[in-house]
């Protein structure tokens, strides 16, 4: 056991992409396509939620942290698996390895609450629309995207720190294209039961919470919607709710698709992701970052003008 404990691994190696040699050249095309959509996409609507006053309201302030919070995830990761694409170095250091993990644990976690803020804004406006400039003041949303932000990122710091302190013994291969934290605990030969019980407490707080959220605001949403006497206020309540809906749909879309579809063997086994797997989920991820501006900018008039004003040069009110 003691000759276990001293074998310390300097570096891992991710498969990412490596299951198709003949058609790097245009998977590294189309993420790098991909990648400058989601730069220059979520940079726009950043640039026009601030310069744009009629977009200085609380559904575009956090839409602004989002669009911040995908590219912060994309260039933790993205970046380097383009660079493996081309040099055919698939190593990573210990070190990047915790920055990477550390990144991407904070940007989901923080997605999460990000979207439950988004919905109880809806809630607000749609029934309690008399009183939604008191619930949702401008130092309310402030201090809440404070909290999402601080929370989520010591949530991160305390789980990446229980998996990096964990001797691995030998096996560095990551069946995965990034540091993600349940990849890494798979190559751990100590006790993580630790570790499962604060990824468990986390994913209820972070996870399980705004998802309920979300779903009993929709609820109450749909309820006060379908009371209603007008029908052209029906319109414009489902109209202000469908883009958050979408992105919700999808996102929550990509979390079930990465960690609820069946496995011959439990979520910590020894099981490997299959080379289209491994590509799906890249893909499946990379493209909720990229439609997050493209829904929203489409799917609000506001959204629309601003970054037509922005894209055109004219200076914006």
């Amino acid at each position: 056991m003691d000759g276990i404990n001293k074998t310390f691994v300097k570096e891992l190696i991710l498969l990412e992409l490596s299951g198709y040699p003949q058609l790097e050249i245009i998977f590294f095309a189309v993420i790098l396509v991909m990648y400058l959509v989601i730069l220059i996409g979520n940079g726009v609507l950043i640039i026009a939620s601030i310069f744009d006053s009629h977009l200085h309201t609380p559904m575009y302030f956090v839409l602004g942290n989002l669009s911040f919070l995908d590219i912060c995830y994309t260039s933790s990761s993205v970046p380097l698996t383009l660079m493996s694409l081309i040099s055919k170095k698939r190593i990573i250091s210990f070190s990047g390895c915790a920055v990477q993990m550390f990144f991407g644990f904070a940007m989901w976690s923080t997605e999460y609450l990000l979207l439950g803020m988004m919905v109880f804004d809806r809630y607000v406006a749609i029934c309690n629309p008399l009183r939604y400039s008191i619930i949702m003041s401008k130092m309310v949303y402030v201090l809440m995207a404070s909290v999402s932000w601080l929370s989520s990122g010591i949530n991160s710091i305390v789980q990446t720190s229980l998996a990096m302190v964990l001797p691995f013994c030998g096996n560095n291969i990551i069946s995965y294209f990034t540091c993600e934290i349940l990849a890494v605990l798979k190559l751990a030969c100590a006790d993580i039961s630790l570790n499962i019980i604060t990824m468990v407490i986390s994913n209820m707080a972070f996870l399980v919470l705004p998802l309920l959220v979300t779903v009993f605001s929709y609820m109450f949403i749909l309820y006060t919607i379908l009371r209603m006497n007008s029908a052209t206020g029906r319109r414009k309540a489902f109209s202000t709710c469908s883009a958050h809906l979408t992105v919700v749909i999808i996102f929550y879309g990509a979390i079930f698709f990465m960690y609820a579809k069946p496995k011959s063997q439990d979520l910590l086994g020894k099981e490997n992701l299959q080379p289209t797997e491994r590509l799906v989920s890249m893909f499946y991820l990379v493209v909720t970052s990229m439609l997050n501006p493209i829904i929203y900018s489409l799917r609000n008039k506001d959204g629309r003008a601003a970054v037509k004003y922005l894209l055109s040069c004219k200076a914006v009110n």
